[in-house]
């Protein structure tokens, strides 16, 4: 499985707004992001596990 590269783009309680590389949205619940996920977040998504890359 390839890694998906994403930047937050809103956080809105408990949810975040992630937008892929290729422009394609996503919402995710904080509980699963890692740890420091701020607004403005680079992560990247890969074998179903999220890394904070800045």
């Amino acid at each position: 499985m390839e890694p998906i590269f994403y930047q937050v783009e809103a956080i809105n309680g408990d949810y975040a707004l992630l937008r892929s590389d290729q422009g394609q949205e996503h919402g995710i619940t904080m509980f699963l992001l890692p740890e420091g996920t701020t607004v403005g977040s680079r992560l990247k998504l890969e074998a179903f596990q999220w890394e904070l890359l800045d």
